[in-house]
């Protein structure tokens, strides 16, 4: 229905018989119409989830947020779109009615070439800006159940209430559960190691539950029939102060009710001393802190190896510990890089990069950790490299996760991939060298079928 001189229309859909102005601009891409009426259409029945728009990365605003996610909520008795933006280290949100929402959505996707990420009950809708034109995808929905409408609802953590007995104990939190200043950027890195272990654990079978969308819902897993009797076998080397030893022992002890042994190995003796006590103190069953080094401290067999932030070749010694003790999962977040820099040589095709001395430092530390994953393919696993915390805090941010998938060393051209990205950079040796001949690799090395 046509609305004068203005040149917009209003869609006879359901979203308009629900009290909703659904005007788009005139002339728009029919894909474009597609999804925002997808867009309507949720609203108007009830199956929407989640809305993410992200920003281009040649956006030339200034400061621009880069991602911006909206949910539906009920204020003053009507619906709106809340919208959140990640601004810098801050966070902005604004409500717009319905008809608002549409209209700036339509902006966000016409004139700054926006991506979005429509999410349903029954499918998700993918708007994705190229060179050759927009495209819209659908695929299967990421979440089928429907979040509540809630305004200022608290924002759901795996450290719920359950957590604040060893929070307190090692001060990141005060007596009434609140984050202390000081300690923000460790709570929240804190939270974000208990978001990828809970995704890992349960591609492993040991979490059966996943966060609540909201934050007053109970996270623990359901209670097994035949609750397990094994405890899992879990190694935290180069613990430090413990602080994500504890929450790794609560997500899978407390959380998912599994009887655990975590063993965080640490070098300095006052902190193990500190850890420990701490542990004794709340009575934390299956968890205990030694004094060892990464590279020869006895470990049994293992479910879980983790190493986060050792240095130089000691994240290697610890890759090395987790396949030789048969860890099924592995977590590691490499730090600084030493060994491949001063061997690097450059291609010809490379050498006009590569001859600038910080272009070359970064370059050396992404074909590190390259090697790191083929060299975890070739055993046997299958890797994702992960964001860890925001490059906003700091610039040593990835952590690899490797769930043990595959008989190791059997894929010949994983081992030539090994062996010919080394030769092309001139990478004469690397610390995870040994695995390319797994016959002298310490017993146990090969993995349990």
């Amino acid at each position: 229905m046509r609305h004068g001189k203005n040149e917009r229309f209003v869609w006879a859909c359901p979203s308009c018989r629900a009290g909703i102005q659904c005007r788009l601009v005139t002339g728009a891409d029919p894909l474009l119409q597609r999804f925002l009426r997808a867009v309507q259409q949720s609203w108007a029945d009830g199956t929407f989830v989640r809305l993410l728009v992200t920003r281009p990365a040649d956006a030339t605003e200034s400061a621009p947020a880069r991602r911006i996610v909206g949910r539906l909520i009920e204020l003053r008795g009507r619906p709106h779109l809340s919208l959140t933006a990640r601004e810098g280290t801050q966070d902005r949100t604004w409500n717009l009615a319905l008809g608002e929402a549409l209209e700036w959505l339509a902006g966000q996707l016409q004139v700054h070439r926006c991506g979005a990420l429509l999410g349903t009950v029954h499918r998700d809708w993918q708007w994705q800006p190229t060179r050759n034109g927009p495209r819209l995808v659908t695929h299967r929905p990421a979440q089928t159940e429907i979040p509540p409408r809630v305004h200022d609802q608290p924002k759901a953590s795996w450290l719920g209430p359950a957590a604040r007995d060893w929070l307190h104990a090692l001060g990141l939190v005060d007596a009434r559960g609140r984050p202390r200043p000081s300690m923000i950027s460790k709570y929240h890195q804190i939270e974000r190691y208990m978001e990828i272990v809970s995704h890992q654990a349960r591609a492993c079978g040991w979490l059966r539950t996943e966060l609540p969308s909201d934050a007053r819902s109970s996270v623990v897993s359901p209670r097994p029939a035949e609750p397990p009797t094994t405890p899992l076998q879990i190694a935290d080397l180069g613990c430090g102060k413990g602080y994500l030893t504890f929450a790794l022992w609560h997500l899978l002890h407390r959380v998912a009710r599994r009887p655990v042994r975590v063993l965080g190995i640490e070098r300095r003796s006052e902190l193990v001393q500190s850890a420990q006590r701490t542990a004794k103190d709340l009575g934390a069953e299956g968890l205990e802190f030694v004094c060892g080094e990464i590279f020869d401290c006895p470990l049994p067999n293992l479910d879980m190896l983790v190493a986060l932030h050792a240095c130089n070749t000691a994240t290697d010694a610890a890759l090395l510990r987790g396949i030789e003790c048969q860890a099924r999962l592995i977590l590691v977040a490499p730090c600084c890089h030493q060994q491949v820099r001063p061997q690097l040589r450059a291609p010809p095709l490379w050498a006009p990069l590569l001859r600038h001395g910080l272009l070359a430092e970064r370059f050396a530390e992404w074909i590190t950790d390259g090697l790191r994953v083929l060299f975890l393919e070739w055993a046997g696993y299958e890797v994702k490299a992960i964001e860890f915390v925001s490059s906003e805090h700091t610039p040593k941010n990835l952590l690899l996760a490797a769930v043990r998938r595959h008989p190791p060393f059997t894929d010949p051209t994983r081992r030539d991939g090994i062996l010919a990205l080394k030769r092309e950079f001139g990478i004469r040796h690397h610390a995870l060298d040994p695995l390319l001949v797994p016959e002298q690799l310490a017993p146990g090395a090969h993995p349990r079928p």
